[in-house]
């Protein structure tokens, strides 16, 4: 049966150990929009789901089914031990690792890539692979030093969008950048220290062209030999008190304007 652990694969409780998962191939995504995602795009080796919510999960048992994933029943601290959540959702899946080759996300035809360099924070990872997904983006990449995919809160945060996009980890940013130079790509880095305002690229046409925005680490942005492989610096403008925008929100803003321009009408 699919669900059965054999050999040297790990438990899955294991699997909240990063050196687990990379041994392994495994990750764990939990909850059900994260784990429909996962049955969709056949990536799921095992299921785990919680008895006493079964019924609330019929739909998802269902297409698990249909799928040929025959669920394996888990309830309170078992399934809990699962997740790092304090309030499990009821269901677990391991799933075989998503990440792809840079050439499978920075290649000729794309049209809208996302870059998050060296971005530590799993939630704002998630997050911007969340908003990549929703604005029609080709694909993400993690550079290197970025948060592992497969953390816990980077695929919870993403609530499924990890499964609908091609993400590539661990390439450096100067093989990044020179891969979408070479794919036709404008290179934009995002930063609050811009030397061109988002807004003046939508009056101008030129959030139009196929491009790889770059966003920067949460606590010290983008170093200048980081801005510098950009072919231009875009900072976001604000008409209010705030000093500044997170990195998730200053990513879904810059998104949101690449995207409207792209797809007008």
């Amino acid at each position: 049966m699919r669900h059965t652990l054999i050999g040297s694969r790990p438990g899955p409780g294991r699997l909240q150990r990063r050196k687990e998962r990379e041994a392994a191939g495994l990750f764990l995504a939990e909850g059900p929009q994260a784990v429909r995602e996962a049955l969709r795009a056949g990536v799921v080796t095992d299921l785990y789901v919680d008895p006493t919510v079964a019924e609330r999960l019929a739909d998802l048992i269902g297409l698990a089914a249909e799928l040929g994933v025959t669920p394996r029943e888990l309830a309170g601290r078992d399934l809990a031990a699962l997740t790092d959540t304090v309030t499990p959702q009821g269901v677990v899946a391991v799933c075989r690792r998503v990440d792809v080759g840079l050439a499978e996300v920075v290649r000729p035809g794309t049209r809208l890539v996302v870059c998050c360099v060296q971005v530590r924070d799993p939630g704002n990872a998630g997050t911007v692979v969340r908003c990549a997904d929703a604005f029609g983006a080709d694909g993400v990449v993690l550079s290197t030093g970025s948060v592992e995919l497969t953390n816990p809160k980077t695929v919870r945060a993403s609530v499924g969008s990890l499964f609908h996009l091609p993400v590539a980890v661990g390439a450096g940013l100067a093989a990044v950048v020179e891969a979408a130079h070479v794919a036709g790509l404008q290179v934009l880095a995002a930063d609050g220290s811009g030397d061109v305002e988002l807004s003046e690229l939508s009056r101008t046409g030129d959030l139009v062209r196929p491009t790889l925005w770059l966003f920067g680490n949460e606590a010290w942005g983008m170093p200048a030999e980081d801005r510098a492989l950009a072919d231009r610096v875009v900072r976001v403008p604000l008409f209010g008190a705030a000093e500044s925008l997170n990195l998730a929100t200053a990513a879904a803003v810059c998104l949101y304007a690449t995207a409207t321009a792209q797809h007008p009408g």
